[in-house]
C-alpha cells in the first residue's frame, strides 16, 4: 500500500527525483545514449529495439518532426551495424489527428528501414488506438511483408480475435511478427480482464495459437511463469530457433533475461531514449509500484 501510494504521489515530484527511478529503465536523451546502451546489450548476446519516446502530440508539425528523426535513426543504428530493430508509436505521427497524415509519415519510416533490410514495429497503445492500428499494420504488411509487425496485449478481451482475424496476412515465406505482451493502459472491466490469472492464460493461448500457426511471436515478459511456459510450448512444437524469441524492457528483470540468454533462446530488448522521457518513466513506476521504495531509499543511502 505503501509503495503504491508513493507511486502515484511521485509523478507530481520534481522531474530530478523521477530521473534516480527512470535511468534504470532509459538509455538517456540522445542517439548516442542509444546507441551506446544497444552496442553493449549486443556485446552480450542481446538484440535490441530502438525506441524514441513520445506519444499522444498535439500539433501534425511534430508528426513531421518524428519522422526526421526516426529516419535519423535508422540510418544511424544501421550504420554503426547494431543488431537492432525499431519499434515507434503512431500517436507520435498524428493517428488521432489525422489517419492518413500518420500513415504516410510511418510508410516513409518502413520504406527506409526497408531498404536498410529492417525492420519497424509497430506498438500497441490504449484501446481508441487498436482499430486504427491494425487497419495501419494490414496497409504496410501488403508493401513491405518482411519488415513490419504489431503489438498485441494479453489483457484486452478481444486480442486473441484480432490476431485470428490477421491469419490471412501469415505465409511461410512472411510469417506475420506478433509482440505479445500483458499490456499496461488502464481500460474498463468491460474491455479488459482483471483478473491476473486471465491475463497469464490469454497471453498463452495467444503465442500457442501463434505457434499453432507457424506466426512468429516476440514473447515480451518479465514474468517467470510466463517464460518458463512459453518453453514448453516451444518444446511442444517443436518451434526452429529462428521462430520466436523472448522480448523485455531495459533495465528490468536482467537476472531473468540473462538466463534466456545462456539457455541460446534470442533475447531482443526495448531500448527507449529521448526527451520526453518523463511519461514513459511515470508509467512504468505505475506498473511496478515497488520501484518506488527504490527511489526513497536511493535519496538518503549513498554507496
Amino acid at each position: 500500500m505503501f509503495n503504491k501510494l508513493i507511486a502515484n504521489i511521485l509523478p507530481y515530484m520534481p522531474k530530478k527525483l523521477i530521473w534516480i527511478f527512470s535511468k534504470r529503465y532509459i538509455a538517456g536523451e540522445t542517439i548516442e545514449d542509444g546507441i551506446r546502451v544497444s552496442k553493449d546489450l549486443n556485446n552480450n548476446k542481446i538484440a535490441v529495439t530502438i525506441d524514441l519516446l513520445g506519444e499522444f502530440i498535439k500539433d501534425l508539425s511534430e508528426a513531421k518532426e518524428n519522422r526526421d528523426k526516426y529516419l535519423e535513426i535508422i540510418e544511424r543504428f544501421t550504420s554503426e551495424g547494431i543488431k537492432c530493430n525499431f519499434s515507434l508509436k503512431p500517436t507520435m505521427f498524428g493517428l488521432l489527428i489525422d489517419e492518413k497524415v500518420c500513415y504516410e509519415y510511418i510508410r516513409e519510416i518502413v520504406e527506409k528501414a526497408s531498404a536498410k533490410n529492417n525492420f519497424i514495429r509497430i506498438d500497441m497503445e490504449d484501446s481508441q488506438c487498436v482499430d486504427m492500428e491494425i487497419r495501419l499494420f494490414r496497409q504496410l504488411k501488403a508493401d513491405f511483408p518482411k519488415h513490419v509487425g504489431l503489438v498485441f496485449q494479453s489483457y484486452l478481451k478481444r486480442t486473441m480475435d484480432d490476431v485470428k482475424s490477421l491469419k490471412d496476412l501469415n505465409s511461410a515465406e512472411n510469417p506475420i511478427n506478433f509482440r505479445i505482451c500483458k499490456g499496461i493502459y488502464v481500460e474498463p472491466a468491460k474491455i479488459a480482464y482483471k483478473d491476473y490469472d486471465k491475463v497469464r492464460q490469454n497471453f498463452l493461448e495467444i503465442v500457442e495459437f501463434m505457434f499453432q500457426n507457424k506466426m512468429y511471436p516476440g514473447i515480451a515478459t518479465h514474468d517467470k511463469y510466463l517464460v518458463e511456459e512459453s518453453y514448453k510450448l516451444i518444446e511442444k512444437y517443436n518451434v526452429p530457433e529462428n521462430m520466436y524469441e523472448f522480448q523485455m524492457l531495459y533495465g528490468v528483470t536482467p537476472e531473468l533475461r540473462n538466463s534466456i540468454v545462456e539457455k541460446n533462446h534470442l533475447m531482443r530488448v526495448y531500448v527507449p531514449f529521448g526527451k520526453h522521457w518523463f511519461g514513459y518513466s511515470t508509467r512504468r513506476l505505475k506498473e511496478n509500484p515497488k520501484m518506488a521504495s527504490h527511489i526513497i531509499k536511493a535519496l538518503f543511502v549513498r554507496g
